[in-house]
């Protein structure tokens, strides 16, 4: 029987320039970074798409998840780029993002990438009121159902592989993940490029505003994408997403002979 879902398993490709080391977001899979990860690798970059735990088998297994579980993980690509490459750009989407801000604290980068980072948990103020309540309340209340997606590119839509709900028993350790993140953004000195869409639903645009803020890095940039909704990498504008991306690795990572 098969443990992880299909289409949902993390991914490799060799190459000869620098490494990229692909994060997907909460409840997603690795499915959600491979456009883009294509893309790299057809410019020579080596790519790994990393799967977190609790992801792309069942949502059970995501409420045992620990968010230094998934810090696990994406340390665990990190090093296996490392043994072959010198040059290691991360790029993380949503929570992936909050992930690859912390590997940047943990390791020699040269560079990171985020795409619709949150600075914190979404500002819902039923959210707010059960956070507290979170983990003893995931007991009886498992599972919370997702909104209506909002999609710019309905046929992309078909393609994006996550969870339809989120474990209640999850959502504390995003919290803490992203209150881990916040701690280490002043201390950070590499560059940093950040895309957001105006037109997310779910994470707030302001929070890259609040992120590059508390940035310490003196190489930072904001680019704003117009029509496409919260999960870039593959809605409406994710040719322009991977041209900015292509663009940044470009400008700062040497080719390796």
């Amino acid at each position: 029987m098969r443990q992880v879902l299909e289409g949902g398993e993390p991914f490799f490709r060799q190459g000869v320039k620098a490494a990229c080391l692909l994060i997907h977001g909460f409840t997603a899979t690795p499915k959600v970074m491979r456009g883009l990860g294509n893309a790299l690798a057809d410019q020579g970059h080596a790519v790994l798409g990393v799967r977190l735990f609790g992801h792309a088998t069942s949502p059970n297994d995501l409420s045992r998840a620990r968010w230094r579980d998934w810090l696990a993980d994406a340390e665990s690509g990190y090093h296996m780029l490392r043994g072959v490459h010198k040059d290691i750009v991360v790029i993380g989407f949503s929570q992936g993002g909050a992930l690859a801000l912390l590997l940047a604290d943990l390791f020699p980068l040269r560079g990171v990438i985020t795409m619709s980072t949150p600075y914190a948990l979404p500002p819902d103020p039923r959210l707010k009121l059960l956070r507290p309540l979170l983990r003893p309340l995931s007991a009886v209340w498992r599972f919370a159902p997702k909104g209506k997606p909002v999609w710019h590119d309905a046929q992309a839509l078909q393609e994006y592989q996550a969870y339809p709900v989120v474990p209640t028993r999850a959502v504390p350790e995003v919290d803490a993940l992203f209150r881990e993140m916040r701690g280490v953004l002043p201390s950070l000195r590499l560059p940093v490029l950040l895309i957001h869409s105006r037109q997310d639903p779910f994470i707030p645009p302001s929070d890259m505003e609040s992120i590059y803020a508390a940035l310490g890095s003196a190489e930072k940039e904001m680019v704003w994408v117009e029509r496409s909704g919260h999960i870039l990498p593959q809605d409406g504008e994710r040719e322009r997403v991977f041209e900015h991306v292509s663009e940044f690795i470009r400008s700062r990572v040497a080719d390796r002979k």
